[in-house]
């Protein structure tokens, strides 16, 4: 008898295998959402318009940028224009043999092509239906065009990241609401799949990246708001444990009294211990800024090999703060495998980040490439019935493209 652990990975179905996904859905927050159900097995079909989605084209001219892969990789194209009812009567057709849907239009915009959620719910009762927006449906910003730039400003997070000493807000400078919103989607989705086979019945999933991040940062970095009545005390900023030292940087810090002890033992400092500054963990935060000057004043002195090896021995964390060319070629990284190289049509080999979670049962992986605008679009429609003729008079009115 063969042992179920034995069996090649490549030969068991992901965790979402049999569930489809359509996937209506721009730039960054849906479509790293439904990347990473296709990378648990999903069959996600991306409908695009036949010009493509907006970020093939941010890096000059061609289908394919390496952001664009990112968020689509292992996917079918189905290029629709929306604008046309034939198009919009593809889409409902396919609703009905739908596990998912995702969009991130404007509010208002499916409903006003007859795609709203009420709309395709009586097509197909079981239907997920996520809805992702900026700041939510309905509001005094629910008109706004966001990006992620307007996200971290109203979130609190361009706050979180000020200047110390001239307190300007500053950006984290990835779009980290975009794919922070995507990661609390797909978890959503899964919940919903979930209480879907308990029930019987689809919901409405309704997701602002607003509210995506407000949440997130809330543990401890809104603490000092959690409080009523004590509102703007007990939490300072989070200090930058970024320190200099003879050719490089590293990255150090202690919370329990046991890494203290282990931090002032590997910078010869034994007198900090006691301290009274820095002698418990409330007195090390409310000194906090001093205590990272003196520590930042002892690091400077010495390489970064001899200090990480230093902290090691003592158990205190620390590590290398690596430029983004050094990531891909760490040791930690190798010996994890968390970089797979995939071959993109018109792009050449390309790296990848695997996906994150490994099962050990049903395993995730990168699906394929992303697709070609349209690339799939003839075999999905033929899935649905449509004859060779009627494929061919959607593509002839620019309802459809396909290769």
């Amino acid at each position: 008898m063969t042992d179920a652990k034995a069996v090649n990975s490549a030969d068991m179905p992901g965790p979402l295998a049999g569930i489809r996904v359509l996937d209506l859905t721009t730039v960054v927050s849906g479509p790293v959402c439904t990347a990473l159900l296709a990378d648990q097995g999903a069959d996600v079909i991306k409908i695009e318009p036949p010009g493509g989605d907006i970020t093939r084209r941010t890096a000059g001219p061609g289908e394919f940028t390496a952001m664009f892969v990112a968020c689509n990789r292992g996917k079918r194209s189905l290029a629709l224009d929306l604008k046309q009812a034939p198009a919009r009567d593809a889409v409902r057709r396919l609703v009905s043999t739908a596990d998912v849907l995702v969009q991130n239009f404007r509010p208002g915009a499916m409903d006003r092509l007859g795609l709203g959620e009420s709309q395709l719910r009586m097509l197909c009762p079981r239907l997920i239906y996520v809805s992702i927006s900026g700041v939510g449906e309905t509001g005094p910003y629910a008109h706004k065009r966001v990006y992620d730039p307007v996200i971290q400003s109203l979130s609190g997070l361009a706050d979180i990241q000020a200047d110390g000493e001239t307190g300007r807000p500053r950006m984290v400078r990835t779009i980290v609401a975009d794919k922070t919103t995507a990661a609390f989607a797909a978890q959503a989705i899964c919940a919903a799949l979930f209480a879907r086979e308990r029930s019987g019945e689809g919901q409405h999933i309704r997701l602002s990246m607003l509210d995506t991040m407000v949440t997130f940062l809330w543990p401890e970095a809104m603490s000092a708001y959690a409080i009523i009545g004590r509102e703007g005390t007990g939490s300072a900023p989070r200090p930058d444990l970024i320190f200099r030292t003879l050719d490089g940087f590293i990255t150090v810090g202690s919370i329990s009294d046991s890494e203290w002890r282990g931090l002032c033992g590997a910078l010869g400092k034994p007198e900090w211990v006691e301290d009274p500054r820095f002698r418990t963990p409330a007195a090390r935060s409310a000194n906090a800024a001093e205590r990272l000057t003196l520590v930042g004043e002892v690091l400077k002195t010495g390489s970064s090999r001899d200090w990480l090896e230093r902290l090691d021995a003592a158990d205190v964390p620390c590590a290398p703060v690596l430029r983004r060319n050094e990531v891909i070629d760490d040791p930690q990284v190798l010996h994890n495998h968390l970089i797979e190289i995939i071959e993109q049509p018109a792009l050449g080999p390309i790296r990848q980040a695997r996906p994150a979670a490994r099962f050990d049962r049903t395993p995730a992986r990168i699906a394929g490439p992303a697709p070609r605008i349209g690339e799939h679009t003839a075999a999905i429609l033929a899935e649905l019935g449509l004859s060779t003729g009627e494929i061919a008079a959607l593509i002839e009115r620019g309802a459809a493209k396909a290769l």
